[in-house]
């Protein structure tokens, strides 16, 4: 991984998008600073289309999507995305399952919970499942004293015993039925609401990531960028991003987001 200060300036000014994760990524200890949010909107006034892929549920993302400086949302590591026409006032809802999918793969995920507290003391439903759609978030540190790297992996253990997709976060191990991850719904936002095909455009996008769960995306993105805590993961993590930043979490958002903001500047002062 190369420090964030070399990324090249004519790759920032060639930009399209930002895409980023939330939590641990733009926040910080579990609170978004004042500075974070604000290099969202900065990267918004620049005419960069700003879009968080999170792990966090339908009903944050509802927030996010339709009160922040942002062009849409990916949520629940790609069960969907919500996007907020506000000229409409109308919110755009995309899912990877249709209603009843999601009803049947609940009833699995309800009872696999059951086993999963069962089987890993200390183990628990995350705070923010009632607002969820798609998944189960088991929490190892959010709002539970830190588990051990073990239990962790149990529980990851326990999800794919059932057959389901498991990814960890910083805070939660979120599991589910289907295949999607954070890329493939990535991939149907840029598609239906900017008009392109990603894979054809990637270097045009930067990714911003802290942990495991970022890993299709780091691996994607020839210019993805980690916060600094992304390195607690080396290791643990299919793949890192190509340039990380001194600080951590919210801090090491604002280092990118200056890089990027300062590099458009600079090359449009030169034409």
């Amino acid at each position: 991984m190369q420090p964030v200060s070399s990324l090249p300036p004519e790759i920032a000014s060639n930009l399209l998008g930002l895409f980023t994760d939330i939590d641990d990524t733009i926040t910080t200890e579990g609170q978004l600073a004042a500075a974070a949010y604000q290099a969202l909107e900065r990267l918004h006034q620049a005419g960069l289309a700003v879009v968080p892929i999170t792990g966090r549920p339908a009903g944050w993302c509802d927030m996010v999507a339709r009160f922040w400086p942002v062009a849409g949302v990916v949520g629940e590591n790609g069960a969907f995305y919500f996007r907020y026409d506000h000229a409409a006032k109308k919110m755009i809802r995309v899912f990877v399952a249709s209603d009843a999918e999601r009803a049947e793969n609940r009833k699995k995920l309800v009872a696999l919970s059951a086993k999963i507290l069962a089987e890993v003391p200390g183990s628990a439903i995350a705070s923010d499942q009632l607002y969820r759609e798609a998944d189960l978030a088991i929490d190892f540190c959010e709002d539970v004293p830190p588990l051990t790297k073990e239990a962790v992996v149990k529980i990851v253990a326990l999800f794919e015993q059932a057959g389901a997709v498991a990814k960890v976060s910083s805070i939660h191990v979120n599991g589910w039925f289907g295949k999607y991850d954070k890329l493939s719904m990535t991939r149907r936002f840029v598609q239906d609401a900017m008009g392109l095909d990603l894979d054809a455009s990637r270097e045009r996008f930067v990714f911003c990531g802290d942990s495991p769960n970022d890993a299709p995306m780091f691996s994607f993105f020839p210019f993805a960028c980690g916060v600094a805590n992304v390195k607690d993961f080396i290791g643990r993590i299919d793949a890192l991003p190509a340039y990380v930043s001194s600080g951590r979490g919210g801090q090491g958002f604002v280092e990118i987001a200056d890089r990027i903001l300062s590099s458009r500047s600079k090359i449009a002062k030169k034409g």
